[in-house]
């Protein structure tokens, strides 16, 4: 359950795992391309749905990139996502965005299942330190706040009976990584999401973030980001903690540190004092950007879910 890019990059490496994967993305995108498709059309956002797509497709790289490809130019078309487009003509094709979703998984022979956390769009709003309310998802990081909670409009969205049923059958349920506030709360926030994640027998798994993200979680801790979680939930969640414990090379640091981001700290004390069980690991693979090893990553969850279902 999650969304934008750690959701996608985590999923490429599960993928390839003997596992029945459903991944529960949030509607809660209001900016870019997919704020202005869901604005224009009354469509709920495209782009992470078609980020995590294109991850579980089984494509050649070729229609991958085409997926991924944005225009730079051309009135009306410069910052969309041909793979948004797609799903937009699918969605106006079939009258229905959960059906749209559906096809595209179809046509992109995607290993498993992608589902909206609900059927359609809702708005995230975020309740600073200081009382604010900011309004928008895309909106929330630019406050440069502290925020104190975040809750959606309408509060009672009803969630999408797919998604409802797949936390109900499952052996393991994985959060993060990704955006905090604004891509994995969203899913929790969803009312009956909730219960059915709280009530389940699963394995339930959070994967920290590696960075903390600018606006959002500065300055966090890992217990910090299982402390958000448990202010929004009323409960301890997870089951295991999986934190990346590598160095982080100085100059990737010092990039990173010039938009405010720094590597999250994994305070042992704190997490010694918690009834989570954390696994930690180099998890950290640096190209243009920080990205999860996606291969150590997947191997630490398979044998998580394979010990808990044999147990």
């Amino acid at each position: 359950m999650g969304g934008g890019t750690g959701l996608s990059v985590m999923l490429r490496g599960l993928k390839e795992k003997p596992l029945d994967i459903t991944a529960i993305v949030t509607v809660a995108d209001d900016g870019g391309s997919s704020g202005i498709l869901r604005s224009e059309l009354q469509m709920p956002p495209p782009g992470d749905i078609r980020n995590v797509l294109t991850a579980m497709a089984d494509v050649e790289p070729l229609m991958a990139d085409i997926m991924r490809y944005r225009f730079n130019s051309g009135e009306g078309l410069a910052g969309h996502s041909l793979g948004n487009l797609i799903l937009a003509a699918l969605t106006d094709i079939s009258g229905d965005f959960v059906t749209a979703v559906r096809e595209l998984s179809r046509l992109f022979a995607v290993r498993g299942r992608v589902l909206p956390a609900a059927g359609e769009a809702v708005v995230l709003h975020a309740e600073m330190a200081d009382g604010t309310i900011i309004t928008g998802e895309s909106k929330i990081p630019e406050a440069g706040g502290v925020i104190k909670r975040v809750f959606l409009e309408p509060p009672d969205v009803e969630p999408l009976p797919e998604a409802l049923e797949a936390i109900q059958n499952a052996d393991a349920i994985l959060l993060g990584p990704g955006s905090l506030y604004t891509s994995i709360l969203p899913n929790l926030l969803v009312p009956k999401l909730a219960e059915a994640v709280v009530s389940s027998k699963a394995i339930k798994i959070f994967v920290c973030n590696v960075m903390t993200q600018p606006g959002e979680t500065d300055n966090y801790s890992v217990s910090d980001h299982l402390q958000a979680v448990y202010d929004h939930i009323g409960i301890h969640l997870f089951d295991y903690v999986i934190v990346n414990d590598g160095v982080i090379p100085e100059q990737v640091q010092v990039k990173y540190a010039e938009k405010g981001a720094r590597p999250v700290r994994v305070d042992q004390e704190a997490l010694d004092g918690s009834s989570y069980k954390v696994i930690a690991d180099k998890l950290v693979l640096f190209r243009t950007y920080l990205r999860h090893d996606t291969d150590k990553l997947s191997h630490h969850i398979y044998q998580l879910v394979q010990d808990w279902i044999s147990r």
